[in-house]
């Protein structure tokens, strides 16, 4: 007698997701072009191009057409992105027009990544900003003015591997937050953590345990308590507290000053990093005194650019804090006289002249 023939099983239910995801590395660069009403000379379709830079991990320049691309934008400023060498690079860019404040408020942006190899190298706006509006803006300040070019490169897609919905996902890493709740509720806080973050805790802690009582305190002099508070939450938690609105920058200012002297080398990037983008004309003479004795020599270019400024100089000069600075760093006053050409020079002289009398 014959057998029937076995039907195969399946197994129904379930589900799972995958995706694909891309990889992507991002830069930037700010091109500072000093003296644009002698660009003016130039022709449409006729270009200045900056110093080669390094960014996401290309080499690129960025060509200014200060007549236009062409005859259709040659109401307009162009502004071209241009890859250097033969290399291929899948790109999304920005370009910006910083204020005096350094804050970027006028932007474009490519609509999608474009592929750049050697028979395409650039790509830009040729209508980025109508040469008339630019000349009454705000961006044009001493005949100078800054570019800020954003650049994201798509180096490649990863998959991620499919997964059951049967099985639930890995959680993220919750270890700052226990080190949080074990810091905000004051009880057993180990100092082995504030010892194992800082090596100048370390040598105060157990340098000073193997001699002294077990019962020895470390005293912290000359730092107000929430500035120690805010240091102990990125001992614990690696993160940075929300400040005030307002006191933003002298927090910085303050963690600054902490970081570097417990040797806390990733608070004070931050710090530094925080106060690169606010520096203002009532704070730029305090923050280059800091960026001076601490270090920061990022920090310190970023205040220089700032005060290279005729209209930022002046203003400057005439607060409390470049008095501070011209105590604390005498030569830098000289310094920032020297970056200025004679007929700017002879006019911040007159008017330090007239504001000392």
């Amino acid at each position: 007698m014959a057998s029937a023939a076995s039907s195969p099983s399946f197994v129904t239910g379930g589900s799972s997701t995958s995706a694909i995801t891309a990889a992507t590395v991002t830069g930037s660069h700010v091109l500072r072009i000093n003296g644009y009403s002698e660009t003016l000379g130039r022709p449409t379709g006729s270009y200045i191009s900056s110093s080669k830079f390094l960014a996401a991990g290309h080499t690129w320049y960025i060509r200014n057409y200060p007549h236009g691309y062409d005859e259709e934008a040659g109401d307009c400023m162009s502004l071209f992105l241009v890859l250097d060498g033969s290399h291929t690079a899948t790109v999304q860019f920005t370009f910006g027009l910083l204020d005096p404040e350094g804050n970027q408020v006028y932007r474009k942006i490519s609509r999608c990544p474009v592929a750049l190899h050697e028979s395409r190298s650039a790509m830009g706006f040729p209508r980025f900003i109508r040469r008339e509006y630019f000349e009454r803006s705000k961006y044009l300040q001493d005949n100078c003015f800054r570019i800020v070019c954003g650049i994201t490169v798509v180096s490649g897609f990863c998959r991620e591997a499919s997964r059951s919905f049967f099985a639930a996902p890995v959680p993220p890493s919750d270890l700052h937050q226990d080190l949080g709740r074990l810091l905000a509720s004051g009880k057993g806080a180990d100092v082995n953590v504030v010892a194992a973050r800082s090596p100048v805790f370390m040598a105060e802690l157990f340098g000073a345990l193997k001699e002294k009582a077990p019962d020895h305190c470390v005293q912290i002099h000359d730092m107000e308590p929430k500035v120690f508070m805010a240091m102990l939450q990125f001992i614990y938690t690696d993160s940075v507290p929300e400040t005030r609105r307002g006191e933003e920058v002298a927090m910085a200012q303050h963690l600054l000053v902490a970081a570097d002297r417990y040797d806390l080398k990733r608070l004070k990037f931050i710090g530094e990093d925080k106060l690169c983008s606010r520096i203002r004309k009532s704070t730029a003479a305090v923050t280059l005194v800091l960026a001076e004795q601490h270090g920061c020599h990022g920090l310190k270019k970023a205040c220089f650019a700032f005060l290279s400024s005729l209209s930022n100089l002046k203003a400057v000069m005439d607060t409390d804090g470049y008095e501070h600075l011209k105590r604390r760093c005498p030569s830098f006053h000289e310094q920032l006289l020297a970056k200025l050409d004679d007929s700017k020079r002879k006019k911040i002289g007159s008017f330090w002249c007239f504001s000392v009398q």
